[in-house]
């Protein structure tokens, strides 16, 4: 069995899928490792490192030649037009994994499934205990709300910390942190870490514990919010009706932070707007927020995806792609993800696809050049 691990082509990445230390795993799972020379170059993993550990190193052309199963970040589907030129280098039978976006580019899906692929989705990993090892976006959530509190101390006119000088005392910045999954519980960390005084909302009202073990303080809000989140832990769509509710009573602790960190996402849906343009406009002079969602719409109705723009006294930074930013520990932790995930698929050194285990069957969007997830088929009805 091999694995083929090319170079990333979406624009500005600079982390690599597989690195140096999960190697040895694979090969007692009785795999080898060609990988695209340069691929983990960005990351920090020099070819020299993949070759220590028992790597073979090859142009891109012979990864999709020679791979049983080719391991990326952004597949097909996230990252289609950049990965154009090697949907012809696919052969049938092939396996594919990493992050194809299935859900929301079910055309794309279609297009592998001509080719005769398998193809394995990261992020549709089912939020269940067993399968917590693999679960690649929060994972990367993880990085993403690490980062996010950074760049919002970055851009703010003033610190974080309270500070008692000589000169006098510094207050301290205040923060919101909008959805309390695993990127906001990391960017409240990280903000209290700094200095901040953290407050957080979410929709769920499961999560106050989470929130209130990391020091900051939930906000709860007299709003029926009944079968908010579904059986995999995410939040769950709600009517334009609750989400008018609930900005009209957000808006009295978003005008009061310095900072305002927003994770909201809705899996295969828009984000919901949460701050208007009017709400910013009463935040603070030299405000600062900090979108997580901009990449499926945004919570703020000022943010522009990859943009960090300046409207009136406030900074919306419109965040995408943050794990990238962070690309040696980014790539380390999903590597090992992946890893995880080919420790349940490979027996022996092959390929093994037990339908009965709740974590393949999710994960599993085509088979041989067959659609099988019930999801992705009903995304393709809707759209046909």
């Amino acid at each position: 069995m091999i694995i083929g691990v090319p170079r990333e082509t979406l624009p500005g990445e600079q982390r690599v899928a597989m690195v140096p230390a999960v190697l040895p795993l694979l090969t007692k799972l009785g795999a080898t490792v060609i990988v695209e020379a340069g691929a983990g170059a960005k990351a920090g993993y020099p070819d020299d490192d993949f070759r220590a550990k028992g790597a073979e190193l090859v142009d891109r052309a012979a990864v999709f030649a020679r791979a049983d199963i080719v391991v990326q970040l952004h597949g097909y589907g996230a990252d289609r037009d950049s990965n154009r030129p090697d949907l012809d280098a696919l052969r049938p039978g092939q396996t594919l994994i990493g992050f194809h976006e299935a859900l929301v580019r079910p055309e794309a899906i279609q297009e592998l499934a001509r080719r005769g692929v398998t193809v394995f989705s990261m992020e549709l990993i089912p939020r269940i205990t067993r399968a917590q090892s693999m679960d690649a976006l929060s994972s990367l959530a993880t990085v993403a709300g690490y980062k996010a509190a950074l760049l919002a101390a970055d851009q703010l006119p003033r610190m974080f910390p309270l500070l008692m000088t000589a000169a006098g005392t510094v207050a301290p910045a205040r923060v919101l942190v909008i959805g309390a999954g695993v990127a906001g519980l990391q960017a409240i960390a990280t903000a209290k870490r700094l200095g901040a005084v953290v407050s957080s909302y979410d929709i769920r009202p499961a999560v106050k514990e989470q929130v209130e073990s990391l020091g900051a303080k939930f906000i709860e809000l007299e709003i029926a919010a009944e079968d908010a989140e579904d059986k995999g832990g995410y939040a769950k769509a709600m009517g334009e009706e609750f989400y008018r509710r609930q900005r009209e009573l957000l808006s009295h602790a978003i005008e009061a932070s310095d900072v305002v960190i927003t994770t909201a996402a809705v899996p295969g849906k828009r984000a919901p707007v949460l701050i208007t343009a009017d709400m910013a406009a009463r935040m603070p002079s030299g405000s600062v927020i900090v979108d997580l969602a901009s990449e499926s719409g945004g919570n703020c109705e000022l943010t522009k995806p990859g943009q960090t723009v300046r409207v009136g006294s406030v900074t919306v930074i419109g965040a995408v792609n943050l794990p990238s930013s962070v690309p040696y520990h980014a790539s380390q932790l999903y590597a090992r993800n992946v890893t995880n995930l080919l420790a349940l698929l490979l027996k022996k050194g092959e390929l093994v696809i037990n339908h009965e285990d709740e974590i393949i069957h999710e994960t599993l969007v085509i088979e041989n050049g067959a659609i099988v997830h019930a999801r992705v088929k009903d995304a393709l009805a809707a759209r046909a």
